[in-house]
C-alpha cells in the first residue's frame, strides 16, 4: 500500500471555536490566566470536534489497499501478510468485492489462543504442547477463517465516526468501499492517530 506523504500539522483554533468557547463560559470574562486556560480548553475542544466532523476517510485512507483472495491458501496468505509486514487485510471474492477481513487475531483464535495473545504466550503454548499449533491451518482457505461479514464504510465517513466504530466493534482496520462493495482504500488505527496529530 502506498499513501501520499502527509505532514503532521497543528490544529488551528479558529475564531468560531473561540467564540463558541466564550459563549460556554457564564458571566463576565475577566481574562486572567485561569480564564484564558478555560477559554483555550473549550476552544480546543470545539476545534477537535470540528476536525472529527470534517475530516473523512477519503482524506486519511491508504490507497490502493492490499487485499487477500478468499480462495487463497492460509499458508500463502500468512506469508503475503508477513512479507508486507501487515497484521491484517480485507478479503475479496472473485468479483473484487470485500467479503471479510483476515488478521493475526483470526489466526491466533483458530490456533486456540485466547485474546489478547502475545508472542510470549505463543512461545509458552508451543513449549508446553506437542507439535506446532499452526499445523492445523494447513490446506485451508482464507474464506474458512476470515471474519465475516466485514465492517466497511464509504469514503464520506468522518474520523469521529471511524473512532467510534473502532471502539464499538473492536476493530483495527476499516476497509473503505464504493457502493458496490469494492475496495477504495483502508483506514487503520495508525491513519486515525495521524489524523489527530497536533
Amino acid at each position: 500500500m502506498t499513501k501520499p506523504e502527509t505532514s503532521c500539522t497543528s490544529i488551528e483554533i479558529a475564531e468560531p471555536d473561540v467564540i463558541a468557547a466564550m459563549r460556554q463560559i457564564e458571566g463576565y470574562i475577566d481574562i486572567s490566566p485561569g480564564d484564558f486556560r478555560e477559554v483555550y480548553r473549550l476552544a480546543f475542544d470545539h476545534a477537535m470536534q470540528r476536525l472529527r466532523d470534517s475530516v473523512t476517510a477519503a482524506d486519511i485512507m491508504t490507497a490502493p489497499v492490499q487485499c487477500i483472495d478468499a480462495d487463497m491458501d492460509l499458508q500463502q496468505a500468512a506469508q503475503e501478510l508477513a512479507d508486507k509486514i501487515y497484521s491484517g487485510a480485507p478479503v475479496v471474492d472473485g468479483d473484487g468485492r470485500i467479503v471479510g477481513v483476515i488478521s493475526e487475531k483470526d489466526f491466533l483464535a483458530r490456533m486456540g489462543l485466547e485474546q489478547p495473545a502475545t508472542f510470549l504466550r505463543i512461545i509458552a503454548h508451543c513449549l508446553t504442547t506437542k507439535g506446532c499449533m499452526a499445523i492445523a491451518l494447513r490446506n485451508h482457505a482464507v474464506r474458512e477463517m476470515m471474519t465475516a461479514p466485514p465492517v466497511t464504510a464509504g469514503p464520506e465517513i468522518t474520523v469521529g465516526e471511524i473512532s467510534r466504530l473502532f471502539i464499538d466493534r473492536r476493530i483495527n482496520r476499516l476497509p473503505i468501499v464504493d457502493p458496490d462493495g469494492r475496495p477504495l482504500g483502508i483506514v487503520t488505527r495508525t491513519d486515525l492517530v495521524q489524523s489527530y496529530c497536533i
